[in-house]
């Protein structure tokens, strides 16, 4: 069997005619299998999904109990056999629930990565490697200027400026699923016990992932009832998008910062007005998607939503054979 009868995309998405499925479809389809739960990979108004346990329960608090027809929620590692196509689910290490999609029939196994890192996260499973004929990688931070700093370093700085402003709120600008949480942990575990602020758009998931055993401490609602200074030398979290509205304002002379893997990126971090920014992703950056690419054995690359033209070109040169898929309608709300 050849690669692409078993898994090629369409409008949709990426589509397996065996078993009449698709992977992550940026439409309604009618069987759906998605790999977490990010708005650009997670839709509703699929007939039925497959997906852990995890990311069914991120979409029901994201879309409402009735965000598909009906669903099934798969174990990591177990086999589930659609229209005699053997599928399974293995730890992406991106968010909580995250997994990547093996699809094997007659032979041939390709792995769809969906979103991956490569970093410890205290707020998921880590990534498993996955051996497979054709590995589907994305490539979100696919250019060798990326190379992620260790996160407890970014922590680190930001606690530093906590205790020289101790006058001035702190505003951390992360995603409300999987980067808030995260940011929440890693300033938990640098010993950081005060009350931490958040944003109404992040209870419901952060609730979530307590109720999951992530353990993220005492979170308040960022809401001002006194004067600003109650908040001084609070560290506050909320969705970027807040940050850009009068809510904001609210503060003592914030101190603006955002946790992204684009923060590298010193103009972009000063075209949106970061003061301080963090290099905290949830991708793999270039170092971790060369070496995933080794370790998966995979003797073809598939390279989608991001810059796949460097990493492609990176397979070329080390003699692995590799093509963009070129899929659309996948921003990047995870970073």
């Amino acid at each position: 069997m050849r690669a692409s009868d078993l898994l090629h995309p369409r409008p949709e998405g990426l589509y397996c005619p065996p078993g009449d499925f698709f992977i992550d479809p940026v439409r309604p389809v009618d069987r759906a299998l998605i790999t977490h739960g990010h708005s650009d990979h997670a839709r509703s108004g699929h007939r039925s999904v497959l997906a852990t346990r995890q990311t069914l329960d991120i979409m029901g608090l994201r879309y409402g109990a009735d965000f598909a027809g009906t669903t099934q929620a798969a174990a990591l590692g177990e086999t589930i056999v659609l229209n005699g196509v053997n599928i399974s689910f293995h730890p992406a290490g991106h968010v909580l629930g995250s997994a990547q999609i093996s699809v094997e029939h007659q032979d041939m196994r390709i792995v769809a990565s969906g979103d991956y890192k490569r970093r410890r996260d205290a707020t998921c499973a880590p990534f498993e490697p996955i051996r497979c004929d054709v590995f589907i990688t994305e490539a979100t931070f696919g250019l060798p200027v990326f190379r992620h700093p260790p996160d407890t370093e970014e922590i680190a700085r930001l606690l530093k400026s906590a205790a020289q402003f101790p006058e001035r709120s702190h505003l951390v600008g992360a995603y409300a699923l999987g980067k808030a949480q995260r940011v929440m942990r890693l300033l938990r575990d640098a010993g950081h016990d005060k009350p931490l602020y958040i944003h109404g758009a992040l209870a419901k998931l952060s609730e979530y992932y307590q109720s999951q055993g992530i353990d993220l401490g005492v979170l308040e609602p960022a809401t001002v009832e006194g004067g600003k200074q109650d908040f001084a030398g609070a560290i506050v979290v909320g969705p970027p998008s807040a940050f850009a509205d009068r809510w904001a304002r609210r503060f003592p002379d914030p101190i603006s910062c955002f946790a992204s893997g684009w923060m590298r990126i010193r103009q972009r971090a000063k075209q949106g007005g970061v003061e301080l920014p963090l290099i905290i992703s949830d991708h793999a950056d270039w170092d971790e998607l060369t070496a995933t690419i080794r370790e998966t054995g995979a003797e073809e690359i598939w390279v989608t939503h991001g810059r796949e033209e460097a990493l492609v070109r990176w397979c070329e040169l080390e003699g692995i054979a590799a093509r963009p898929l070129h899929l659309v309608g996948y921003e990047d709300e995870g970073d």
